[in-house]
Protein backbone atom coordinates (compact mmCIF):
# COMPACT_ATOMS: atom_id res chain seq x y z
CA UNK A 1 0.00 0.00 0.00
CA UNK A 2 1.15 3.52 -0.80
CA UNK A 3 0.62 6.43 1.60
CA UNK A 4 -1.50 9.33 0.33
CA UNK A 5 0.35 12.66 0.08
CA UNK A 6 0.19 14.92 3.11
CA UNK A 7 -2.43 17.67 2.92
CA UNK A 8 -0.59 20.97 3.25
CA UNK A 9 2.89 21.59 4.62
CA UNK A 10 5.06 19.17 6.56
CA UNK A 11 4.67 19.96 10.25
CA UNK A 12 7.64 17.87 11.38
CA UNK A 13 9.57 14.76 10.39
CA UNK A 14 11.57 12.15 12.25
CA UNK A 15 13.17 8.73 11.98
CA UNK A 16 11.72 5.57 13.52
CA UNK A 17 14.51 3.01 14.00
CA UNK A 18 14.82 -0.58 15.25
CA UNK A 19 11.07 -1.11 15.65
CA UNK A 20 9.41 -4.26 16.92
CA UNK A 21 5.66 -4.85 16.49
CA UNK A 22 3.81 -7.16 18.88
CA UNK A 23 0.02 -7.40 18.43
CA UNK A 24 -2.87 -9.10 20.20
CA UNK A 25 -6.52 -9.38 19.12
CA UNK A 26 -9.07 -7.32 21.06
CA UNK A 27 -12.88 -7.33 21.06
CA UNK A 28 -14.03 -3.96 19.70
CA UNK A 29 -16.82 -3.67 22.29
CA UNK A 30 -14.25 -3.98 25.10
CA UNK A 31 -12.37 -0.83 24.08
CA UNK A 32 -14.95 1.36 22.32
CA UNK A 33 -15.24 3.57 25.41
CA UNK A 34 -11.55 4.50 25.12
CA UNK A 35 -11.99 6.42 21.86
CA UNK A 36 -12.57 10.16 21.58
CA UNK A 37 -15.77 11.52 20.07
CA UNK A 38 -15.93 11.01 16.32
CA UNK A 39 -13.58 8.00 16.29
CA UNK A 40 -14.22 4.31 16.88
CA UNK A 41 -12.34 0.98 16.77
CA UNK A 42 -11.17 0.04 13.30
CA UNK A 43 -11.78 -3.66 12.64
CA UNK A 44 -10.37 -6.35 10.40
CA UNK A 45 -12.80 -9.24 9.91
CA UNK A 46 -14.77 -8.11 13.01
CA UNK A 47 -11.66 -8.00 15.24
CA UNK A 48 -9.45 -5.10 16.28
CA UNK A 49 -5.96 -5.16 17.77
CA UNK A 50 -3.64 -3.60 20.32
CA UNK A 51 -0.02 -3.07 19.45
CA UNK A 52 3.03 -2.86 21.70
CA UNK A 53 5.71 -1.08 19.66
CA UNK A 54 9.15 -0.37 21.14
CA UNK A 55 11.68 1.51 19.00
CA UNK A 56 14.31 4.23 18.84
CA UNK A 57 13.31 7.72 17.76
CA UNK A 58 15.80 9.36 15.41
CA UNK A 59 16.47 13.06 14.94
CA UNK A 60 13.29 15.13 14.74
CA UNK A 61 13.02 18.25 12.62
CA UNK A 62 10.24 20.83 13.05
CA UNK A 63 9.16 22.31 9.73
CA UNK A 64 12.14 23.36 7.60
CA UNK A 65 14.56 23.56 10.54
CA UNK A 66 17.50 21.13 10.94
CA UNK A 67 17.00 18.01 13.12
CA UNK A 68 17.32 18.46 16.87
CA UNK A 69 19.84 15.78 17.94
CA UNK A 70 19.22 15.67 21.72
CA UNK A 71 15.53 16.41 22.11
CA UNK A 72 14.58 14.49 18.97
CA UNK A 73 16.49 11.25 19.65
CA UNK A 74 15.38 8.84 22.38
CA UNK A 75 13.93 5.40 23.12
CA UNK A 76 10.15 5.05 22.99
CA UNK A 77 7.54 2.34 23.53
CA UNK A 78 3.94 2.93 22.56
CA UNK A 79 0.69 1.10 23.18
CA UNK A 80 -1.67 1.75 20.29
CA UNK A 81 -5.16 0.87 19.18
CA UNK A 82 -6.59 1.13 15.66
CA UNK A 83 -9.07 3.84 14.77
CA UNK A 84 -11.34 5.18 12.06
CA UNK A 85 -13.61 8.23 11.95
CA UNK A 86 -16.81 9.07 10.10
CA UNK A 87 -14.84 10.61 7.23
CA UNK A 88 -13.16 7.24 6.66
CA UNK A 89 -9.73 8.35 7.92
CA UNK A 90 -7.89 5.35 9.36
CA UNK A 91 -5.20 5.73 11.98
CA UNK A 92 -3.99 4.74 15.39
CA UNK A 93 -5.08 5.83 18.84
CA UNK A 94 -2.20 5.98 21.31
CA UNK A 95 -3.01 4.85 24.82
CA UNK A 96 0.49 5.57 26.12
CA UNK A 97 3.92 6.46 24.79
CA UNK A 98 6.90 5.84 27.06
CA UNK A 99 9.71 8.31 26.30
CA UNK A 100 13.20 8.46 27.76
CA UNK A 101 13.51 12.23 27.17
CA UNK A 102 11.70 14.20 29.90
CA UNK A 103 11.60 17.47 27.95
CA UNK A 104 9.52 15.84 25.21
CA UNK A 105 6.72 14.67 27.52
CA UNK A 106 4.99 17.93 28.56
CA UNK A 107 5.65 19.61 25.20
CA UNK A 108 3.85 16.97 23.13
CA UNK A 109 1.13 16.35 25.69
CA UNK A 110 0.25 20.05 25.59
CA UNK A 111 0.77 20.65 21.86
CA UNK A 112 -0.92 17.53 20.49
CA UNK A 113 -2.84 15.89 23.33
CA UNK A 114 -0.88 12.67 22.85
CA UNK A 115 -0.34 10.77 26.15
CA UNK A 116 3.44 10.76 26.39
CA UNK A 117 4.92 9.48 29.65
CA UNK A 118 8.41 9.66 31.12
CA UNK A 119 10.35 6.44 31.61
CA UNK A 120 13.83 5.10 32.23
CA UNK A 121 14.58 3.21 29.03
CA UNK A 122 17.38 1.22 27.43
CA UNK A 123 17.79 -0.49 24.06
CA UNK A 124 20.60 -3.04 23.79
CA UNK A 125 21.75 -5.14 20.85
CA UNK A 126 23.85 -8.24 20.47
CA UNK A 127 24.84 -9.94 17.25
CA UNK A 128 21.47 -11.68 16.91
CA UNK A 129 18.90 -10.00 19.17
CA UNK A 130 17.61 -6.68 20.46
CA UNK A 131 16.14 -5.85 23.89
CA UNK A 132 13.93 -2.95 24.93
CA UNK A 133 13.66 -2.19 28.67
CA UNK A 134 11.41 0.46 30.18
CA UNK A 135 10.40 1.48 33.72
CA UNK A 136 7.81 4.28 34.01
CA UNK A 137 8.80 7.35 36.04
CA UNK A 138 5.66 9.47 35.52
CA UNK A 139 2.71 9.02 35.79
CA UNK A 140 1.93 5.61 37.40
CA UNK A 141 5.52 5.24 38.46
CA UNK A 142 6.99 1.76 38.24
CA UNK A 143 5.13 0.30 35.25
CA UNK A 144 7.51 -2.00 33.39
CA UNK A 145 7.95 -3.38 29.91
CA UNK A 146 10.66 -5.70 28.62
CA UNK A 147 10.73 -7.09 25.10
CA UNK A 148 13.57 -9.11 23.59
CA UNK A 149 13.36 -10.38 20.02
CA UNK A 150 15.59 -12.14 17.55
CA UNK A 151 15.07 -10.58 14.10
CA UNK A 152 14.96 -13.03 11.20
CA UNK A 153 14.69 -12.94 7.46
CA UNK A 154 12.78 -10.33 5.47
CA UNK A 155 9.12 -11.26 5.02
CA UNK A 156 6.27 -10.24 2.75
CA UNK A 157 3.54 -9.01 5.13
CA UNK A 158 0.18 -10.70 5.17
CA UNK A 159 -2.94 -8.67 4.41
CA UNK A 160 -3.56 -8.27 8.14
CA UNK A 161 0.04 -7.21 8.84
CA UNK A 162 -0.22 -4.61 6.10
CA UNK A 163 -3.49 -3.38 7.63
CA UNK A 164 -1.75 -3.02 11.00
CA UNK A 165 1.41 -1.28 9.80
CA UNK A 166 0.19 0.86 6.87
CA UNK A 167 -1.30 3.54 9.12
CA UNK A 168 -1.06 7.11 7.93
CA UNK A 169 -2.55 9.10 10.76
CA UNK A 170 -3.39 9.22 14.45
CA UNK A 171 -6.52 10.30 16.30
CA UNK A 172 -6.11 12.37 19.43
CA UNK A 173 -8.10 14.62 21.77
CA UNK A 174 -7.01 18.19 22.52
CA UNK A 175 -8.77 21.37 23.66
CA UNK A 176 -12.12 19.58 23.82
CA UNK A 177 -11.98 18.39 20.20
CA UNK A 178 -10.94 15.25 18.35
CA UNK A 179 -8.15 15.62 15.79
CA UNK A 180 -6.60 13.48 13.10
CA UNK A 181 -2.86 13.98 12.58
CA UNK A 182 -1.85 12.88 9.03
CA UNK A 183 1.38 10.96 8.54
CA UNK A 184 3.40 9.91 5.50
CA UNK A 185 6.03 7.20 5.11
CA UNK A 186 7.10 4.60 2.60
CA UNK A 187 6.41 0.85 2.75
CA UNK A 188 7.87 -0.94 5.76
CA UNK A 189 10.87 -3.21 5.36
CA UNK A 190 9.65 -6.02 7.63
CA UNK A 191 11.45 -9.04 9.06
CA UNK A 192 10.14 -11.95 11.05
CA UNK A 193 11.02 -11.72 14.74
CA UNK A 194 11.10 -14.48 17.34
CA UNK A 195 10.08 -13.27 20.80
CA UNK A 196 12.75 -14.37 23.28
CA UNK A 197 11.35 -12.52 26.31
CA UNK A 198 8.13 -10.55 26.85
CA UNK A 199 7.15 -9.12 30.23
CA UNK A 200 4.83 -6.15 29.83
CA UNK A 201 2.54 -4.16 32.14
CA UNK A 202 1.77 -1.30 29.76
CA UNK A 203 -1.02 -2.90 27.73
CA UNK A 204 -3.07 -3.79 30.81
CA UNK A 205 -2.37 -0.39 32.38
CA UNK A 206 -3.76 1.23 29.22
CA UNK A 207 -7.16 -0.33 29.98
CA UNK A 208 -6.91 -2.94 27.22
CA UNK A 209 -7.86 -6.58 27.72
CA UNK A 210 -6.50 -8.89 25.04
CA UNK A 211 -8.67 -11.64 23.56
CA UNK A 212 -6.24 -14.21 22.22
CA UNK A 213 -2.66 -15.18 21.51
CA UNK A 214 -0.27 -12.64 19.97
CA UNK A 215 0.33 -12.52 16.24
CA UNK A 216 3.82 -13.22 14.92
CA UNK A 217 6.16 -10.43 15.91
CA UNK A 218 7.72 -8.23 13.24
CA UNK A 219 10.91 -6.19 13.20
CA UNK A 220 11.94 -3.28 10.98
CA UNK A 221 15.26 -1.45 10.79
CA UNK A 222 13.18 1.71 10.35
CA UNK A 223 12.35 4.62 8.07
CA UNK A 224 11.94 8.38 7.82
CA UNK A 225 8.41 9.73 8.30
CA UNK A 226 6.62 13.07 7.99
CA UNK A 227 3.61 14.57 9.77
CA UNK A 228 1.13 17.20 8.63
CA UNK A 229 -0.92 19.68 10.64
CA UNK A 230 -3.82 18.23 12.70
CA UNK A 231 -7.28 18.21 11.10
CA UNK A 232 -10.40 18.59 13.24
CA UNK A 233 -12.74 15.59 13.24
CA UNK A 234 -16.44 16.38 12.90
Amino acid sequence: MVAPPLPGRVWFDQSWLDLTFVHWPVRPADIAHLYPAGARPDVYESVTYVGLVPFRMGDTAVGPTPPVPYFGSFAETNVRLYSVDDAGRHGVLFRSLEAARLAVVPAIRIAMGIPYTWARMRITRTSDQISYDSVRRWPQRGLRSRVTVRPGEPVEPTELETWLTARWGAHTRKAGRTWWVPNYHGPWALHSARVVDLDDELVAAAGVRTAGEPLRALYSPGMRTQFGRPIAVG
